[in-house]
């Protein structure tokens, strides 16, 4: 077991992004139910915090970066996106801080760059 240098943002969607996917064209017409978009979201790696409100501070300085890149797994068309902000982006996501994170592993971790989700992808 090792310590990684760093902590876990959880970001959980919240019954208003859901919405708006709702009403995306090609929607998912009551396909998805929020519970199953809260049992498996994004966990991100922030730096280390020595408490909470540092790591929720980083949380919110990144916060456009952190709203786009959920929105573009859903959408890659800006022009459906709302007009983000620091709170619209907390009335649509929850965030859980968790401060210490455990490899479990015995080989190194492996770095790719983010590619979001293509729904027209089949």
């Amino acid at each position: 077991m090792y310590e990684v240098n760093r902590s876990v943002a959880i970001l959980k969607p919240r019954q208003p992004f859901l919405d708006w996917l709702q009403q995306l064209p090609g929607s998912l017409d009551g396909q998805l139910q929020l519970a199953e978009l809260r049992r498996d979201c994004n966990a991100l790696l922030i730096p280390a915090a020595d408490d909470y409100a540092s790591a929720e501070d980083f949380v919110r300085q990144h916060y456009r970066t952190l709203f786009g890149a959920e929105l573009a797994d859903w959408c890659d068309d800006e022009v459906f996106w709302p007009e983000m902000s620091p709170q619209l982006f907390l009335h649509w996501f929850d965030v859980e801080i968790h401060s210490v994170l455990t490899d479990l592993v015995d080989f190194p971790l492996e770095r790719e760059p983010f590619v979001p989700f293509d729904l027209d992808q089949e």
